[in-house]
């Protein structure tokens, strides 16, 4: 078997196209909440906090000189991300919360029991008609 034929029997496998949907997604999202959290959630925090913007906040670790530029170390960029992760994390889980839940009732739910075939409600009239005898 080539190294072509393996390679597309496994790029054509169900679940690793369904990982690839699932990561195309996933990169689509967190920009859907790095722009929650950077345009909406953070500027009200930083009105709160005395008109901070978060991405400005650093510490200057070397001033600048006619030679090179200051070295700061930008907390505030970092505390951004982490506000990301946590509510990527949050959503996430509040979303295999509610699969978990609805499988749950799904198991739950106890499948009625078939409907009895043709034959076995004449054999039952049958049995009953004898019974009355």
């Amino acid at each position: 078997m080539s190294m072509m034929s393996e390679f597309k029997d496994f790029a054509m496998k169900g679940n690793v196209v369904d990982m690839a949907v699932g990561i195309v997604i996933g990169g689509a999202f967190g920009k859907i909440v790095s722009s929650f959290v950077a345009d909406v959630l953070m500027p009200p925090i930083g009105l709160m906090l005395g008109n901070v913007d978060f991405s400005d906040l650093a510490v200057t670790l070397q001033a600048a000189t006619e030679e090179a530029a200051a070295v700061t170390l930008g907390y505030g960029v970092f505390l951004q991300t982490v506000i990301d992760f946590i509510i990527i994390a949050f959503a996430i889980f509040m979303v295999v919360k509610a699969m978990n839940s609805m499988k749950k009732k799904e198991e739950a739910a106890p499948a009625a029991p078939p409907a009895p075939s043709k034959e076995e409600v004449l054999l039952t009239e049958i049995r009953d008609a004898l019974r009355s005898k």
